[in-house]
């Protein structure tokens, strides 16, 4: 069998591809050419016959536009071509920034990498958020986030300014303030304004969530008027409450002075009611008589007829005229020979005060309180004024009013004397006042008697409070005990900030200020007391003390006894404890002695004040001062041997004392400072040698004296400080 092999005859051609033939390069290749262009008058191109039809189809060009090239089409621009000439347009501030924009982005662009590209616009978003903070920290360095409980030293500090200019701030106002008392929202803010600042109250919010029940006029009801008694220190205005409670308050009252602000309800013999308050006298206490003039209908002027109208005297007539309350003066010891009643009455016309005998609105009535002369009259003065006020108050409702005084009781715990300004307190009320709050266990009357509730200006005593309200907060009753304390715990937490953003830090500048003064002392206080109102008053009067030289600094002020803590405190601090009708318990005491803190215990607040200004000028050292003894003339001079250069001298003023120091005086320039060697009267010794007489002396390693030359002798004494030098 034949095998059939076909032959492979190679691969089907289907088609045929032809690739591109390289063109080869010449040298002219890749070079620019010039290419002359002939320039074209438009106007004649256009008044030329045959103009319109155009070479290439294209339409004449209008003038100021550029032609068409050559060997392009008649409808693109012509590149590499000469424009013709036409008219300039006018280059504006905006082309300028555009070209400014478009070369800056050429040149960030360049041949950068794209991550450094990412790196430069992160660092300029860097830039941009940091100049975004900065400006954030200076708009908010100029805002106070405060509490409304601030005092004038503490809004001072916030402010980076002085107390003094704060004081003189709130004076331009019309206002008179020390500097431990707070200040309403409204003062601050525009006190701060006053200085470049704005004010955010954080507590707003908390005061927002507090309700206050809104009266109807058909419940409202009658009530008691309340009265501040006012005037100046021992003119007798608790001798006129004395003998118009019939108890002798004085007797309970440390020094004869009243420290406390006391509230009494007096019923009269119509029968109808009345609450005075009693506001202490002393020149410390006049934010204590501020609070009682903004809690008060009526105001009760004191003043002494044997004596005059006394700067306290002024102080309480323009915290009433301040608060807008009536004033009727009482004109006390008129059973005093020296009793002149219109010599006072003089001195108030002077004031712009003019009482109704003088033709004025101010009512007056002439008084001995220690008698009892005349006290009818005044009451019924009172009741008058009282009764034009028209004073109503709605009894139905939750009970809102002020705290007039808290104090520890070692063994009730926390006492806190209320006044309620409308509304019934009741035992076990929820209650809420300033940072603390707590449930009334028991109430009293001010002369002690347990009572179950307490109407419109009632003065009461409440157990309850987890801590000592500050004199002048308000108080409100709540449903919810726990509202109240969340509340409270909120305001405390806010008060601690605000403890630690008005801690003042020693900065540079006042540092150099103390560098600059030269000598500069801080002396650290703590002050227990027993009630608020006194703590306050007394801290207030010891910061004044403040100079220059010796910072007085309280760290700590509280109510209730002397405690380990305080001691240790103080320990830390390098303090000194100083307790105001308090004592100190045994553990505290021996604690003191271990740790060697010296606690200081006062019931009278002038012995308190006097004690620390010693202590403050025994902190100064003292100061070293030249007291010259005498002088002499030098006469005649003789070189011996041995011991130098001999003077022979007359005493003209004073005397030489062997143990003097001596200076050499030459036409008025001292030349040398130093002791004698010796001093003789003839052959003999001499301790001193008096005016008018002769002597010979040498001087200790000085030997170039002359005739004519005066001996001055001085001796250096040790000058203690004071405050005020």
């Amino acid at each position: 069998m034949k095998t059939k092999v076909q032959k492979l005859t190679g691969p089907k051609v289907v088609g045929k591809i032809v690739l591109p033939v390289e063109k080869k390069k010449t040298k002219d290749d890749g070079k620019r050419k010039r290419v002359r262009v002939k320039k074209i008058d438009v106007k004649k191109q256009a008044n030329a016959p045959g103009a319109a039809r155009g070479a290439a189809g294209a339409r004449p060009a209008r003038p100021g536009t550029r032609g068409p090239a050559r060997g392009t089409n008649a409808r693109g621009p012509a590149r590499g071509a000469g424009a013709a000439r036409g008219v300039k347009k006018e280059v504006t501030q905006d082309d300028i920034k555009k070209e400014i924009r478009d070369t800056l982005a050429r040149l960030s662009g360049g041949k950068k990498s794209k991550s450094s590209k990412m790196r430069r616009a992160k660092r300029k978003d860097i830039r941009d958020r940091s100049d975004d903070e900065q400006v954030r920290q200076e708009l908010e360095d100029t805002i106070l986030k405060l509490t409304e409980f601030v005092t004038v030293a503490e809004l001072a500090t916030m402010m980076d300014k002085s107390v003094n200019d704060v004081i003189s701030a709130c004076m331009m106002l019309g206002i008179m303030v020390s500097i431990n008392q707070r200040l309403d929202s409204e003062t601050i803010t525009m006190i701060a304004e006053d200085f470049g600042f704005e004010v955010e109250f954080v507590s707003s919010d908390l005061e927002d969530a507090i309700e206050v029940e809104a009266d109807s006029e058909e419940e409202m009801v009658s009530r008691p008027p309340i009265i501040t008694v006012m005037g100046h220190v021992d003119h007798g205005k608790t001798s006129l409450l004395d003998h118009i409670r019939k108890a002798n308050v004085i007797a309970g009252e440390a020094g004869g002075i009243t420290q406390h602000i006391g509230a009494y309800s007096v019923e009269v013999d119509s029968g109808q009611q009345i609450t005075f308050l009693d506001t202490p006298g002393h020149e410390a206490f006049t934010a204590m008589r501020a609070r009682g003039a903004q809690v008060t209908d009526l105001a009760i002027i004191v003043i002494a007829s044997d004596d005059a109208v006394m700067p306290q005297t002024k102080e309480a007539i323009h915290h009433a005229q301040a608060a807008e309350i009536p004033m009727i003066f009482a004109l006390n010891k008129m059973d005093r020979e020296e009793a002149n009643p219109d010599k006072i009455k003089n001195e108030l016309s002077e004031m712009n005060i003019l009482v109704e005998e003088w033709g004025g609105k101010y009512q007056c009535q002439e008084i001995s309180a220690k008698r009892g002369t005349n006290i009818e009259e005044l009451l019924e003065k009172v009741l008058l004024e009282a009764e034009m006020l028209d004073l109503k108050a709605n009894p139905d409702k939750r009970a809102i009013g002020t705290v007039v005084e808290s104090t520890l009781d070692k063994g009730r715990g926390y006492v806190t004397n209320l006044l309620v300004e409308s509304g019934t307190l009741r035992v076990g009320d929820p209650i809420l006042a300033g940072q603390y709050s707590g449930k009334i266990r028991a109430m009293f009357d001010e002369r002690g008697n347990r009572v179950n509730e307490a109407g419109p200006s009632a003065p009461i005593s409440v157990l309850g409070f987890d801590g000592a309200p500050n004199a002048g907060d308000n108080f409100n009753v709540f449903e919810d005990e726990k509202e109240a304390r969340a509340i409270a715990t909120k305001r405390q937490q806010l008060q601690r900030e605000q403890g630690v953003r008005t801690q003042k830090s020693v900065t540079l500048e006042e540092l150099g200020r103390r560098i600059a003064v030269g000598e500069f002392k801080e002396l650290n206080l703590i002050v227990k007391g027993d009630v608020d109102g006194s703590i306050e008053a007394l801290s207030d009067s010891l910061e004044k003390l403040s100079t220059e030289k010796v910072q007085v600094k309280i760290i700590h002020k509280a109510v209730g006894q002397i405690t380990e803590s305080d001691i240790l405190l103080a320990s830390a601090s390098s303090a000194y404890i100083i307790g105001f009708q308090v004592r100190p318990s045994a553990t505290a005491r021996k604690l003191a002695e271990e740790e060697d803190v010296q606690i200081k215990l006062y019931s009278v607040i002038y012995k308190a004040i006097e004690e620390m200004r010693d202590a403050m000028e025994g902190l100064l050292s003292a100061k070293i001062e030249e007291n010259i003894v005498g002088s002499a003339e030098i006469r005649e001079t003789f070189k011996i041997s041995k011991l130098g250069t001999i003077a022979g001298c007359i005493v003209n003023e004073g005397k030489i004392l062997r143990s003097s120091k001596v200076r050499v005086l030459r036409e008025g320039i001292v030349v040398y400072t130093g002791l004698l060697g010796s001093l003789k009267r003839f052959k003999d010794d001499a301790k001193e040698v008096a005016k008018g007489y002769e002597c010979g002396l040498n001087i200790d390693k000085f030997n170039d004296i002359k005739v004519a030359d005066v001996i001055e002798a001085y001796e250096e004494v040790e000058v203690k400080q004071t405050l005020d030098s």
